[in-house]
């Protein structure tokens, strides 16, 4: 396996009500959902509610699951607390998380359908938002695809991969840290603004750094880990962990999406094939490492490995790098699959590309398109870093209204490379991936919307006329449940019930 396996994406989405006097977050979040939900769920008799029973969000990786009475209540999501949430024909689960509007993404297998199911959440943030505001209220919704509102509240782009569970965690540890905290030269999305509530106003590349409070650890909106161990696999627990990332921004543009996600990929393969054995990439002081990468717009800054090394950030990528393409060509030579071919080969080109100069990026990388246009505002009126028109700059650069968002104005000019087209982005917030459960999911909410009592990301739970007692599917297998498997069956069942017959359920 290379770049392809499953994974997927969960955004928050920053939320603002102007004009109002007091913004409840939790309200207008879950006004939100509820609008989407009433538009564009058609010929639901009910809405399927989320099934928590199989959820475990305090079992740690590292071998135990913390208490609840220790716990505190952000780590409490097995149970929706009464707020909005709703379960989408692609597959995708949008809801409440507190106190933001959250899309988690279908399962996908490779990195550019992350791309494009990610880019969905989008269009459906978009609509819900439009939605709101013609619903007879006068004050609109606002959301913005960021993580912090520079007053001291971050929030979360959380990465999931499955992967291998005979993987030792410690090898885990060892290198990703690394690799996250390097890969902020592409996967930054730009932020003004230097520590948790900036005390001065400076330009680094990632907003999620300055939040980072740990090496290791379960918590995920306090004492934030660098490697994250929530042990939640949502498969097979014996065979598989899902890789639960927390230290990635949301990214507005597509290529460093992609790149996000199938280098990680990539480097897991790595891990899992036992090819790293006997390497060492440890940084000394990991934390540290974080914020100086991230506050290095100029990406020379030093980082401490052991043996007496000191690496930039390109530098360690490049290692990365290097390491994937022999990787490759020792495993699969010329049979590597096109995808993974294509892969490291962008990911080397744009290491040569930030290496010659940053601002050759502009059109693929979010940190320098925004710090590009900041740069040009500086020039033209003569601005210092603290200028009230750079913070809005920042923050207009990750509004996703077309006709006001500064990335998707970039996109509509040319200046900012996309993957896909409207018209590919519409299918897929319509429907799941064809090649994972995700499909199954969809599909079933899709034909039969009265007869699905709820779900989650690892069964169907069915509510058929004349039974007595629900009908659960389990969906363990994220490769099962694909087009391949059950296309057909769904052709051939005219509801539910004959569904579930053909089954064998």
């Amino acid at each position: 396996m290379t770049v392809q396996r499953i994974m997927g994406i969960e955004t928050e989405y920053g939320i603002t009500v102007p004009g109002a006097r007091v913004m409840n977050a939790m309200a207008a979040s879950t006004r939100l959902v509820n609008a989407y939900a009433r538009n564009n769920v058609k010929g639901r008799q009910r809405n399927p509610k989320w099934d928590y029973s199989e959820e475990a969000p305090l079992r740690d990786a590292r071998g135990f699951d913390m208490s609840r009475a220790d716990a505190d209540p952000s780590q409490i999501t097995d149970d929706d607390l009464g707020m909005a949430n709703i379960i989408l024909t692609n597959g995708a689960r949008f809801y409440v998380d507190h106190s933001h509007p959250e899309y988690s993404s279908p399962e996908i297998t490779n990195p550019r359908d992350a791309v494009l199911w990610d880019r969905a959440g989008v269009a459906v943030m978009q609509r819900a938002a439009q939605h709101t505001s013609t619903e007879g209220v006068d004050l609109p919704i606002l959301l913005y695809k960021n993580n912090t509102d520079n007053k001291g509240a971050s929030y979360g782009c959380h990465e999931n991969y499955l992967m291998s569970r005979q993987t030792p965690f410690e090898s885990i540890v060892a290198w990703l840290t690394p690799f996250f905290i390097s890969r902020q030269v592409f996967t930054g999305a730009g932020r003004l603004g230097i520590g948790q509530d900036p005390k001065r106003m400076a330009y680094q590349l990632s907003q999620r750094a300055d939040f980072f409070e740990a090496e290791v650890g379960l918590e995920t909106t306090f004492k934030r880990p660098i490697i994250n161990t929530r042990d939640e696999p949502h498969s097979d627990a014996e065979r598989f962990r899902r890789l639960h990332v927390i230290v990635g921004d949301a990214n507005m543009s597509d290529t460093a999406t992609y790149l996000k996600m199938g280098t990680t990929s990539l480097v897991l393969s790595m891990l899992e094939s036992g090819f790293l054995s006997g390497k060492d990439m440890s940084i000394l002081d990991p934390l540290r490492a974080m914020y100086a990468v991230s506050h290095d717009i100029t990406l020379q800054t030093s980082i401490g490995l052991a043996g007496d090394r000191q690496w930039s950030a390109i530098e360690i990528q490049r290692e990365f790098w290097e390491l994937s393409a022999l990787y490759c060509e020792s495993e699969y030579g010329a049979d590597i699959d096109p995808e993974t071919r294509e892969l490291l080969q962008q990911w080397g080109q744009v290491l040569d590309r930030l290496d010659e100069d940053p601002l050759q990026c502009s059109d693929i990388l979010d940190w320098v398109a925004k710090y590009r246009l900041m740069q040009a505002y500086r020039t033209r009126d003569g601005l210092d870093w603290s200028a009230p028109q750079l913070q809005a700059i920042d923050l207009q650069y990750a509004d996703i209204r077309p006709d006001r968002g500064l990335a998707l104005r970039l996109e509509q000019r040319g200046q900012l490379l996309r993957m896909f087209s409207d018209d590919e982005v519409e299918h897929a917030r319509l429907f799941a991936p064809r090649d994972t459960r995700a499909y199954f999911r969809g599909e079933c909410l899709r034909r039969y919307p009265g007869e699905i009592a709820a779900a989650n990301w690892d069964s169907i739970v069915f509510d058929l006329p004349g039974h007595e007692s629900l009908v659960r599917v389990p969906t363990l297998e994220p490769t099962r449940g694909t087009y391949q498997h059950v296309g057909e069956l769904f052709d051939r069942a005219d509801n539910a019930e004959e569904l579930i017959n053909l089954l064998g359920a």
